[in-house]
């Protein structure tokens, strides 16, 4: 198996200067207070964020003057920060109305791409310590096998990427389990790229003979290998299956617990069974 680098932490901001005045208090809707107590605050950019927030309450979109009202702002002033959201492709305004942009539209996917991925990470956690093994997440995305999160233990760590996992799918439950879930021509296009290879003494041998063995496989069974990938490990990976969209939750154990490996499948295919919702959400990460 493999393991996913994890993004590094963002560096600490330094901190802001403290001001002696209190901070400045306004109701939710009121133009913002340009007294040299917030000096620290850019002006424009609060009123450019009520306007966007403004826009956002309004589907069918809303006009200048009604915005302007909404935020408290005087009327020239709404129309030069909106022709300037426009410009930034923040803001679009069609037939005299405004409407959330592209760009904001990019923002508000952004947030909640990484709500999903933390929402994947928390539950791959809780089957981790619930069953006592590495649980991995991957996905079969535009002809690539992808490990898209990773949960372990100093205890219980993942298995070390020790050759290139995507070229790899051939050797281990993460890749022959997407592979089982695509028709035979994906399959053959996969393997076409990523030529079967020897990895240990038990990797299965040629293209033929893994065809053979996932046209077997059944559909919803969890697929099982046994130190195919690394030796001195065992691997096991429950299938997902949303539309055409191919992903799996797997997991690992040192070969020395092997007879763990069907009960611990047997396990993790019933908790994904109770979280299957979220799972379908975070199969776009």
């Amino acid at each position: 198996m493999a393991t996913l680098d994890t993004a590094p932490a963002e560096p600490h901001a330094p901190p802001a200067a403290r001001s002696s005045a209190p901070p400045v208090q306004r109701p939710s809707g009121t133009a913002v207070s340009e007294s040299p107590n917030s000096a620290t605050l850019i002006g424009s950019v609060q009123r450019a964020m009520r306007l966007l927030e403004s826009v956002a309450e309004h589907e069918h979109g809303a006009p200048a003057k009604q915005l302007a009202r909404e935020t408290g702002l005087a009327l020239p002033t709404a129309y030069h920060l909106l022709r300037t959201l426009v410009h930034e492709g923040y803001l679009r305004r069609d037939r005299g109305l405004f409407f959330l942009g592209e760009a904001a539209e990019r923002l508000g996917s952004s947030g909640a791409q990484q709500k999903r991925r933390r929402t994947i990470a928390a539950t791959l956690a809780e089957w981790r310590d619930s069953i006592g093994a590495p649980v991995y997440y991957a996905a079969y995305r535009d002809g690539e096998i992808e490990v898209l999160c990773v949960s372990d233990t100093p205890g219980n760590p993942a298995v070390a990427e020790w050759a290139d996992f995507r070229e790899t799918g051939h050797a281990h439950a993460i890749g022959q389990c997407l592979l089982s879930q695509l028709d035979d021509g994906a399959r053959r296009d996969h393997l076409g790229r990523y030529a079967v290879q020897s990895l240990t003494p038990y990797t299965v041998r040629d293209d033929q003979y893994l065809l053979r063995r996932l046209e077997r496989m059944r559909r919803m069974e969890p697929v099982t290998e046994r130190q195919e990938y690394a030796l001195g490990t065992v691997c096991a990976a429950i299938p997902i299956t949303f539309g055409a969209r191919a992903a799996t939750v797997a997991l690992s154990l040192p070969a020395h617990q092997a007879d763990r490996l069907v009960p611990a499948a047997q396990r993790l295919q019933a908790e994904v069974g109770h979280r299957l919702g979220s799972l379908a959400l975070s199969i776009s990460i």
